[in-house]
């Protein structure tokens, strides 16, 4: 089971997310471009957001997922979110997802630190062995910013996920495992892309 954490470096904070965060939740991802490659946006409007939200709530409180706003601390607004879900404790593995980041937030810090604590937290505080993380095949924005922090390729799941509309998509499957963390960590830091991650976790 996963408990609601947060997470955070010198620039963000991952904040479990609440009916408190709706407001600045909708405005983060009220951008069609964000979407492009979801049949529906989640941010069309307040109450769909509302809705969205709800979801993740209840999922939280199964322990299922741990779904995270997150939070640039520059100006402490909301600037994205990001989940831990579909976990596998038998094969300690689970899936980092569900991320969206505000246009104007795209190709900064923010992905990078996001990813680096969660990272950080599921290999060494949660232990766990693997982490997976899923695109749609086309966005080429979301593979090349994965393989940036040093997600491996494994290959296209070919009509993996059931769509709205009955339809079905092809996702594009990466990985890191544990034995890789150390020096996906050690690139990160090296590369300047986590270079002010001091980061800590507090319940």
């Amino acid at each position: 089971m996963l408990k609601p954490v947060t997470l955070e470096s010198e620039l963000i904070k991952l904040e479990p997310i609440t009916m408190e965060h709706l407001s600045d939740f909708y405005n983060a991802g009220n951008f069609a471009e964000v979407w492009r490659y979801i049949q529906s946006n989640p941010c069309e409007n307040v109450e769909i957001a509302r809705s969205w939200i709800v979801g993740m709530i209840d999922e939280m409180a199964t322990g299922s997922q741990v779904a995270f706003v997150i939070i640039n601390k520059q100006n402490n607004k909301i600037v994205g979110s990001t989940r831990l879900f579909r976990v596998n404790e038998v094969d300690r593995a689970l899936e980092i997802g569900h991320t969206f980041i505000s246009p104007a937030f795209q190709r900064s810090h923010v992905n990078s630190h996001a990813k680096y604590l969660l990272l950080e937290y599921v290999f060494e505080t949660l232990d766990f062995t693997r982490v997976e993380i899923c695109t749609h095949e086309n966005n080429l924005q979301s593979r090349n910013a994965i393989a940036r922090i040093g997600g491996k390729f494994e290959g296209i799941l070919r009509k993996n996920r059931r769509i709205e509309d009955g339809s079905y998509r092809n996702t594009a499957l990466f990985s890191i495992i544990n034995d890789e963390w150390p020096q996906v960590k050690a690139n990160l830091l090296k590369t300047g892309q986590c270079k002010e991650v001091f980061s800590y976790v507090s319940n």
